[in-house]
């Protein structure tokens, strides 16, 4: 021990300095994707809001392929499990409403939710809830695989689909339909005009609420034990 009894300063704590962990490391990187998005993630780019230098994260993480995997995860961990008090439709639709509000925290995420080969214990606590879900309900364990894909094709059609819109909110939604429609020639797109002025720009018009109209028809056409047919 140094003399004085005072042990050497540790290379990953300094005074007035929150030492880092794995999970500082994955929280940095996703306020780093939040703001530039997923191809800005470098460990220079990490480090740096850490105020350390980028060889620092090694102690913690692999690399940037283990932050991904990290990343995704944390994601998995902020979307509400499947309630258990409650039918199975009623379970899904809270469970996949809380996950499309993740993802849009998060408009990184919906390409990477189901691409990593080494799934955290948040990820597979979600998928094994789901799953769990719809077999405590009726369904067979292929119906169960077909149930969760189908919602989740939706799920993460949707939101990529809401990410891209080039409005967010009335106000916009009708800066930019009126600036399509003038551009317009009279008479040449008579269903995309009357889609415009009888239904998106009418007051009261949320985007959003197509998500609930497409989970509703979703829900509604699975059952229990019934798998399509070979043919279907």
């Amino acid at each position: 021990m140094p003399e004085g009894g005072k042990a050497g300063k540790s290379p990953h704590k300094t005074a007035g300095r929150t030492p880092l962990s794995r999970e500082r490391v994955i929280r940095t990187a996703m306020e780093v994707a939040d703001e530039k998005g997923s191809a800005a993630l470098t460990m220079r780019s990490i480090a740096q809001p850490l105020g350390v230098e980028a060889m620092s994260l090694y102690h913690h993480v692999a690399g940037r392929e283990d932050i991904l995997d990290g990343m995704v995860d944390a994601v998995f961990a902020e979307i509400d499990l499947p309630p258990r008090d409650t039918d199975w439709k009623s379970a899904m639709w809270h469970r996949t409403a809380s996950a499309r509000t993740s993802l849009l925290r998060h408009p990184w995420a919906v390409g990477l939710m189901d691409s990593r080969s080494q799934p955290g214990p948040a990820t597979l606590r979600h998928h094994d809830a789901v799953l769990g879900t719809l077999r405590a309900s009726g369904f067979s364990v292929p119906m169960a695989a077909h149930a969760f894909s189908l919602i989740d094709s939706y799920l993460y059609g949707f939101v990529l689909q809401e990410l891209s819109l080039p409005f967010s909110g009335s106000e916009e939604l009708e800066e930019v339909a009126g600036a399509i429609l003038s551009d317009m020639p009279a008479d040449a797109y008579p269903h995309l005009t009357e889609l415009a002025v009888e239904h998106a720009l009418k007051p009261g018009y949320d985007y959003a609420d197509e998500f609930a109209f497409g989970l509703r028809l979703i829900l509604d056409a699975l059952h229990p034990d019934e798998a399509p047919t070979a043919s279907g």
